[in-house]
């Protein structure tokens, strides 16, 4: 994000809270209502998007590319499952993941064993993980969505995998840049850094934390919203409808476009919709939101997209009905 945009977005707050003060609109319950949703969800996930922003800077800098090309040196029968798995133990964001499965199907991988871990890493990634149970209130509750998420992502990821790179066609763009850097979302850079590794740490971090504190602000505003002016009869309404529900969430996670750090803290917010249906905005959403059909068209082939979520949506929406007749 470039600084005018920042300091712009700086002022324009600073001149809202003046003129809501000069207006006594603190007074007013419905804006009261909606400034606690707001300061609450923001609050809890903040922590996370910094250690997701650090992490995230340091796999891009540090960890080199052998150590994901490795994975192309197993049995193939064992490179989906292996490289999906591998989404455990890096924790990148999901712009991040994209350019890392480009990168491992270039160099030889199985494409379905790249198009695994690009799913799977959003969504399995201990951070993830963590901040989910986190939103959830811990305990059994949070331990219950955790499993949820982990192992429908997990199904997810697989199936999709398999299915799309199940042809002989070739998925990948040409490179989109001479100098062969992967562009990414929030306009840096994922590649190799030879020298001057701290400040290209720094540079990442920077720029993933902007990026997705900037989404998070939008989903939070958007969730408190909801929850303070839209009548809950309405609400109630549509999360009555166990698919229509699930659906209106994953829909609203491709709107948000929130990174996968910080979503569970505003999915827990829709209290008017069941545990299924939030289950289906936390695994939707990583794997393809506004942002991603951004990346993936830049990234791979037109059919892509399509193939994707012909496989996605009715796996979600299964697995999410699944959940919700398995949890109450």
């Amino acid at each position: 994000m470039p600084i005018w945009q920042v300091s712009l977005a700086f002022w324009l707050l600073f001149l809202a809270v003046l003129g809501a003060h000069a207006l006594e609109l603190g007074n007013v319950a419905q804006l009261t209502t909606f400034g606690v949703i707001f300061a609450s969800i923001v609050i809890e996930a903040l922590p996370f998007i910094l250690l997701g922003a650090l992490v995230s800077a340091a796999v891009a800098v540090f960890v080199p590319d052998r150590v994901f090309a490795r994975v192309g040196g197993l049995p193939r029968r064992l490179q989906l499952p292996g490289a999906t798995l591998a989404g455990f133990a890096f924790p990148v964001c999901e712009c991040g993941s994209v350019p890392i499965g480009r990168r491992l199907i270039a160099r030889g991988v199985h494409p379905s064993a790249g198009l695994g871990f690009m799913f799977s890493a959003p969504i399995l990634n201990p951070i993830v993980l963590i901040s989910t149970w986190v939103a959830f209130g811990g305990g059994a509750r949070g331990a219950e969505m955790v499993a949820g998420r982990a192992t429908l992502g997990f199904i997810v990821a697989m199936t999709a995998g398999f299915v799309i790179a199940g042809r002989d066609t070739p998925l990948l763009r040409q490179d989109p840049r001479a100098d062969g850097s992967e562009p990414c979302a929030d306009g840096h850079e994922h590649q190799d850094v030879a020298e001057d590794r701290g400040g290209a740490f720094v540079g990442h971090l920077i720029g993933d934390l902007l990026f997705m504190s900037r989404f998070l602000m939008l989903g939070a505003a958007a969730s408190a919203l909801m929850q303070t002016f839209v009548p809950q009869t309405i609400l109630s309404g549509v999360a009555g409808a166990a698919v229509i529900g699930i659906l209106a969430l994953m829909a609203f996670a491709f709107m948000l476009s929130l990174c996968s750090e910080a979503d569970a803290f505003v999915a827990t917010s829709f209290t008017a919709f069941p545990l299924s249906a939030q289950l289906g905005f936390l695994v939707f959403g990583p794997i393809f939101d506004g942002k991603l059909a951004a990346i993936y068209g830049a990234t791979f082939r037109p059919p892509f997209i399509r193939r994707l979520l012909i496989v996605a949506v009715p796996v979600i929406l299964v697995g999410a009905l699944l959940f919700g007749a398995i949890v109450t």
